[in-house]
């Protein structure tokens, strides 16, 4: 049981994004093709990737082992809990989804719920954008989170663009600006905060 419990750390942020594109396609065609059952698919995907990774997630399993081999692009290593917080959020809006569409005859309010589990999916997939991974920041900011997930975070990478907690204080970066050759160092913007940081 041991063996099956529990969630990678660090996550692949390819696969957690092909994942997310999984999210995106199955909420969108609940809703396209009224099908209110895949609600507890989806549920299911989502529960079982919070506590098992993609262990028992049909969804993690296609991804990790039969897609993401596949594709000629490296790792990105990205810290685990923050992913495994946004797959939490992830599972209580489906769940709750699936209850108000088949235990409920709820079906309008439980597209809505699916339209916005989609479209946090389709940030992240698309995007790059993890928006339970800011929420999980912003928790970690406010003492929520213990501060030694945040240690333990940092100490996997320790560089700012690789881990989003570092500082002792949550950061999720972006890095905007020319990338072209010659082009000088780009405006680091911490999302959590929306500070600008400007070029050394």
């Amino acid at each position: 049981m041991r063996s099956v419990i529990g969630f990678p750390d660090p996550v692949d942020e390819v696969s957690a994004r092909l994942v997310a594109g999984g999210v995106v396609l199955m909420s969108v065609a609940t809703i396209a093709l009224d099908q209110p059952w895949l609600t507890v698919v989806i549920a299911y995907g989502f529960l079982a990737r919070v506590l098992t990774g993609p262990t028992l997630s049909p969804l993690g399993r296609l991804v990790t082992q039969v897609v993401r081999p596949r594709l000629r692009v490296k790792p990105r290593p990205v810290p685990g809990p923050p992913k495994r917080f946004a797959q939490g959020i992830g599972a209580v809006l489906s769940t709750t989804a699936a209850i108000l569409a088949l235990g409920a005859g709820a079906e309008g309010v439980a597209h809505g719920l699916l339209g916005v589990l989609a479209v946090a999916a389709g940030l992240e997939a698309f995007a790059g954008v993890c928006l339970g991974c800011i929420v999980f920041a912003r928790l970690m900011r406010l003492g929520v989170i213990p501060a030694e997930v945040c240690e333990r975070c940092a100490d996997l990478w320790g560089t700012r663009r690789a881990c989003p907690f570092v500082g002792g204080r949550p950061a999720v970066d972006e890095l905007v600006g020319p990338a072209g050759a010659g082009a000088g160092p780009a405006l680091a913007i911490d999302v959590v905060s929306f500070a600008v940081t400007p070029p050394a």
